[in-house]
């Protein structure tokens, strides 16, 4: 709640959220103040925080408390929004980890955690792909992020969920060029059929590679029993990527998505990617471990 002279701007952030936070993350100024541009900032937060907030408190309803991974963390603001809005309350387990390469801005999260007390959160210094055999973290998860995970990161952020058996999962993915390249490469080959002309031309290489290899993310997790939902993340106008994938494991019927996801491989000369999307174990409609469901 605001107090009495302070900036009006402090009305419009959520009742108990920390103004040192946001001062930190330079979404408030040192005054308290928010400009045009922290204020769409603030904005694309609070949206994107209105649709991991629920998957959330199913966990904690369901579990008694949450632990999150948030891959390709950067500079941590959403992690420390989550926290702050919603771990902070909580008087159980419940612990959020950072994973990012950087070294300097895992020093900096660790420092600016302890500054606010929020022990509940933990930055570790690693790439998306080592995570998944790393001791540091659980063995199970239940919400894994990735926003803006450059290039494979994503590809590893969801392999690392499959393999911790996460309950919910939620992506904005970032450029990843790989299926382009493939594209690209074998475009002498496909020529023959009229298909390849949606990828003929270079930039609609890169534009169609960037929408398949979402297409493909959803069928692999929809091959693991996810159930999966793509919208747009409205608001948030500084990226050109803002695609939106949540997955909710359901156990789900899997052998057509798994079925699905080889066809379009193979229709699109991508088979040499099939180790990427397809089930870790290679056996269509089976979990990446092995598993046949997450435990509740």
């Amino acid at each position: 709640m605001a107090k009495k002279n302070a900036p009006p701007e402090l009305s419009e952030l959520r009742p108990g959220q920390s103004v040192e936070l946001l001062q930190a993350l330079h979404i408030l100024t040192r005054d308290g103040r928010l400009n045009q541009d922290s204020r769409r900032k603030l904005k694309q937060v609070y949206h994107l925080y209105q649709f991991i907030e629920p998957l959330l408190q199913q966990v904690k309803d369901r579990r008694g408390a949450v632990t999150l991974v948030d891959h390709g963390a950067g500079k941590s603001y959403l992690g420390f929004i989550l926290y702050d809005l919603f771990f902070k309350a909580l008087q159980d387990a419940s612990h959020i980890y950072g994973i990012e390469t950087r070294e300097e801005l895992v020093a900096h999260s660790r420092e600016l955690a302890q500054r606010l007390g929020f022990g509940g959160m933990s930055f570790i210094n690693l790439a998306v792909a080592e995570s998944i055999a790393s001791e540091q973290l659980p063995q199970q998860v239940d919400v894994v992020t990735a926003l803006h995970a450059c290039n494979t990161a994503t590809d590893d952020a969801i392999r690392f969920a499959l393999h911790k058996q996460a309950r919910f999962i939620v992506l904005v993915p970032c450029c990843q060029a790989e299926v382009a390249a493939v594209l690209r490469k074998n475009k002498g080959r496909q020529l023959k059929h009229a298909l390849t002309e949606l990828w003929r031309h270079p930039i609609h290489t890169r534009e169609f590679g960037s929408h398949v290899t979402n297409v493909l993310r959803c069928l692999q997790l929809e091959a693991h029993g996810y159930q999966v939902t793509v919208t747009e993340l409205v608001g948030w106008e500084h990226s050109m990527k803002n695609e939106l994938i949540v997955a909710s494991y359901q156990n789900l019927p899997r052998q057509r998505a798994a079925t699905r996801l080889a066809e379009l491989l193979q229709m699109l000369g991508l088979e040499e990617l099939s180790g990427r999307f397809f089930p870790e174990n290679g056996q269509p409609g089976a979990a990446a471990d092995g598993t046949a469901a997450i435990s509740a």
